[in-house]
């Protein structure tokens, strides 16, 4: 990330709730870096992060892009516990993990580490969440605090690397079992057999292959 685009980072609010049209705030701080995207499109920055964004980009402030959402107050994500069902989406889709809960277990959330990103709610599929006025009248930044920002940078971070984590892993099982597979295969067999043979081991060093360059891709 460039140092603007850092700046920049640093200065929204960190929901990650998307309404930005990017898939978090870095995305849409590096977008604005590279002109694809206007410094009006954070509805939960509001008026003032707009200005905010103008003064470091030396972009002319605007108007919020509607579109995107309204300024409003911040809001935390209530879960009604007697029709929850325990189906885990909304831990999958919460940005800071700040839902507890397991499959088929009811499910609660956590308020001081929920942002109001509302990504919990289209995902339920018994319509149990629902969004609550947070902090009264105030909206924009004025109903979010820098500590908050840091608290939600935090734990998204944090998901992030979890996540990546958890997925290396589960590439390395199946590329282990992979290689089991192909240890297994016969190395000298003749006719149709042998045929099979070679078939499945061309196709298992492909996907090894394919693998390693994609980890090579992610550094």
């Amino acid at each position: 990330m460039s140092p603007l685009a850092r700046r920049i980072h640093a200065t929204l609010p960190q929901t990650q709730c998307t309404r930005c049209g990017w898939p978090d705030c870095a995305g849409y701080a590096e977008a604005i870096v590279r002109g694809e995207a206007d410094i009006n499109q954070c509805p939960p920055g509001g008026a003032e992060g707009i200005e905010r964004l103008a003064c470091i980009t030396g972009r002319p402030a605007l108007p919020l892009d509607t579109q995107r959402g309204t300024e409003a107050p911040r809001t935390v994500a209530v879960i009604d516990e007697a029709w929850c069902i325990g189906c885990t989406l909304c831990l999958k889709a919460c940005p800071t993990d700040a839902i507890l809960g397991g499959n088929k277990h009811m499910h609660t959330v956590i308020e001081p580490w929920c942002t109001g990103c509302e990504l919990c709610v289209p995902v339920c599929p018994v319509d149990c969440i629902e969004l609550v006025n947070a902090s009264g009248a105030r909206t924009g930044w004025n109903a979010w605090t820098p500590e908050q920002a840091d608290t939600a940078l935090r734990r998204y971070s944090a998901r992030q690397q979890r996540l990546a984590r958890t997925a290396r892993e589960h590439e390395e099982r199946l590329e282990d079992k992979a290689r089991a597979k192909l240890a297994d295969l016969p190395t000298a067999t003749h006719g149709a057999e042998g045929a099979e043979a070679d078939r499945k081991r061309a196709v298992i060093e492909a996907a090894l292959a394919r693998a390693r360059a994609r980890r090579e891709a992610r550094g």
